[in-house]
C-alpha cells in the first residue's frame, strides 16, 4: 500500500493504547497470509526478549528487544503473537509465532483469525 489504510492504523493505535492482546486479525502481505492476535509493541518486544533470553544460542540478542519502542506518530507496524502463516491447510508454526508486519505493506485484511481443521 502506498498510503497505509487509515482504518487499520486506527485499529493498531487502539491496540497500542489499550495494552490489549485480544484483537484477532488476518492480513495479506507480500503474498503471505498471516493470522493471529495483535499485541502492543511493548508486550511483543518483552515476549520476544524472553524467548531469546531462554535460548542458549540467541540470548545475546534479547537486549535489542528490551529497548523501549519509539513513539513518533501513528503506529507503523502490527505486532502479532500466537500467529501463523497460512499455507494451504497448514498454519506455520502450528503453535503460533511472533511476527512484525509493516502496515504500509498490507494489501488486504479482515478482523478475526482463521483456525484449522483436518475434517
Amino acid at each position: 500500500m502506498s498510503k497505509p489504510d487509515e482504518l487499520l492504523v486506527d485499529v493498531a493505535a487502539l491496540v497500542e493504547s489499550g495494552q490489549s492482546n485480544q484483537m484477532s486479525l488476518t492480513v495479506v502481505t507480500g503474498g503471505a497470509v498471516i493470522t493471529g492476535r495483535l499485541a502492543p509493541e511493548a508486550v511483543w518486544r518483552q515476549r520476544v526478549s524472553e524467548v531469546l533470553t531462554d535460548s542458549e544460542r540467541l540470548g545475546e540478542f534479547s537486549g535489542v528487544f528490551d529497548a523501549p519502542a519509539k513513539k513518533d506518530g501513528p503506529p507503523k507496524y502490527l505486532h502479532f503473537h500466537v500467529a501463523r502463516i497460512l499455507q494451504g491447510t497448514v498454519g506455520i508454526p502450528e503453535t503460533g509465532g511472533m511476527y512484525r508486519v509493516a502496515i504500509e505493506d498490507i494489501t488486504a485484511w479482515t478482523v478475526g483469525d482463521f483456525s484449522y481443521s483436518d475434517h
